[in-house]
């Protein structure tokens, strides 16, 4: 990892990127506007192409996988960083251009107050969502958020949205069992079952800024069946207990 700056806030914006170069220029420039709220940190998921460079130029910290873990590995890598660097707050999001920076406070807030322990990004809390995917994706999405409700007995309305704030306690938990293959809607079962709060913001999202989504077309209907799959075995499975806080 490159030597790291000062941590100037207690907030981090966590960015797993694997072979995102094309994309995460533009990302870390738009992040660049509100660099006096957040610290950022790029995890290069093993990638080939020029993602760590892109990060280092633009003067972000960057910690270097070197091998492709894939999202979970990636993301709970830096939940590691974050505990040990001391932040309270940590926020996912993608390298791909797909969530504004402006939209990050507005996951921050609840988990800051206090309301929850996890703050999910959705693009169809209130019907206001201007990108919502293809129609493979909105359709998984919409199927493994009827799961989550049926399983947590909570509103969801967007189980795969990787925009999400965690807060400290959520952070201690996931630095250490955080799923490695569809983290996204099986850690709404693994918190809920910690009685750990969850809450859905209505946030906005655009299409990916660059480079090729590896989950379209009959690849969608499979990845909804192995994390449909994923959810239930999270439901039985006996989970490690949550440490005091």
């Amino acid at each position: 990892m490159s030597a790291s700056p000062p941590r100037t806030s207690d907030v981090l914006v966590i960015i797993p990127a694997h072979n995102e170069a094309e994309a995460l220029k533009g990302v870390l420039d738009e992040l660049q506007a509100h660099a006096h709220a957040f610290d950022v940190v790029v995890v290069n998921d093993g990638s080939t192409d020029a993602t760590a460079a892109v990060a280092r130029m633009a003067g972000y910290r960057v910690l270097d996988l070197c091998l492709n873990l894939g999202i979970g590995g990636a993301v709970q890598a830096g939940f590691k960083y974050a505990r040990e660097q001391g932040y309270e707050i940590a926020v996912q999001m993608d390298g791909d251009g797909q969530h504004p920076a402006d939209q990050i406070e507005l996951l921050v807030a609840p988990v800051r107050a206090g309301e929850c322990e996890m703050s999910i990004g959705s693009r169809f809390l209130d019907g206001n969502g201007e990108y919502e995917g293809s129609g493979w994706r909105r359709m998984g999405t919409r199927f493994l958020s009827w799961i989550c409700v049926l399983v947590t007995g909570q509103r969801i309305t967007d189980a795969t949205s990787g925009f999400r704030a965690f807060g400290p306690r959520a952070l201690r938990y996931l630095a250490t069992y955080y799923p490695a293959d569809y983290p996204e809607p099986e850690t709404i079962v693994l918190l809920h079952r910690q009685h750990l709060a969850i809450k859905e913001v209505s946030v906005r999202m655009r299409p990916r800024q660059a480079g090729r989504s590896s989950i379209s077309g009959v690849r969608a209907v499979y990845y909804m069946a192995q994390v449909s799959l994923s959810l239930l075995l999270a439901v039985f499975k006996e989970g490690p207990e949550q440490h005091p806080a």
